[in-house]
């Protein structure tokens, strides 16, 4: 495997390992198809658990990163975080209310509204999630090209592998919970894999603009990290919380947390 990929366009490298990437999104979105019935109490307990995965992901695969480049960087590690963070979170709420002023002019019924938004929203925040990582990616195996300190085949293709496995439950989180909001099981599967397809487009553009992407993927990641939390906090633990067994529920929620923490600190 790294004779192979130390053999071939170091582009052509980056496209097939952020394939990889998606690929495990889709195979966690497909869990989507195990499930006949809708329980409430599950779905309850998935939305929870989506919830804990995108927390942990938003520091461990996406604030830390980005402090350490900012910091390797020579950049001022705390504006930049503040600044991506912060501007992440504020597009999602500016989207927000847009949204809700257009669907507020077409007078549709609420319920229906606030499902199509959390569609949105939570395709929307793993989206911006998946772009810098497929960034880090393409970049890992454009600085092959470049020679660049700490750059080798082994260490590119170690970091696909892990970025890879994190994606599994972040597939699963979004078809999951969309399926509890009602969508069918092809449509909550088809966004869910949805969310993971910037990912072969990010990595190239990171391994063709290898030293540019450098400069911004710090922001980019701290951004990303934004937009899940305000997600996290605005709709999905929230949403979770309406069940009665609240407590089993923030359970879930650290289940999550720890899983993707797990992946993140084991493979990172």
């Amino acid at each position: 495997m790294v004779n192979f990929i130390d053999n071939i366009n170091p582009t052509l490298a980056a496209f097939i390992s952020t394939l990889f990437t998606y690929g495990v999104t889709v195979l966690g979105a497909a869990l989507v198809f195990f499930f006949k019935k809708i329980n409430k109490n599950f779905m309850d307990a998935m939305l929870g658990f989506a919830a804990g995965v995108m927390v942990s992901a938003s520091f461990f695969s996406l604030l830390a990163p980005a402090i350490e480049m900012a910091k390797n960087l020579n950049m001022t590690t705390w504006l930049v975080a503040f600044l991506g963070f912060f501007s992440g979170g504020v597009l999602l709420f500016i989207g927000d209310k847009i949204y809700e002023y257009f669907m507020s002019k077409k007078g549709n019924v609420k319920n229906k509204n606030n499902s199509l938004k959390r569609c949105l929203m939570l395709v929307s925040s793993i989206s911006l999630h998946n772009i810098p990582e497929g960034m880090a990616v393409g970049v890992a195996f454009g600085s092959l090209a470049y020679h660049l300190n700490g750059a080798t085949p082994l260490a590119a293709i170690l970091l696909a592998i892990g970025i890879g496995i994190q994606n599994f439950p972040e597939g699963t989180a979004v078809s999951v919970p969309l399926r509890r909001e009602g969508f069918s099981r092809r449509r909550a599967f088809f966004w869910g894999q949805f969310s993971g397809i910037v990912e072969p487009i990010s990595g190239v553009i990171g391994a063709l603009l290898v030293l540019k992407v450098q400069v911004i993927l710090p922001f980019l990641l701290a951004f990303a990290a934004g937009a899940m939390i305000y997600v996290v906090v605005q709709e999905l633990i929230p949403e979770s919380q309406t069940n009665e067994k609240k407590d089993l529920m923030a359970l879930f929620t650290l289940i999550g947390f720890s899983v993707m923490m797990i992946l993140d600190v084991a493979l990172g």
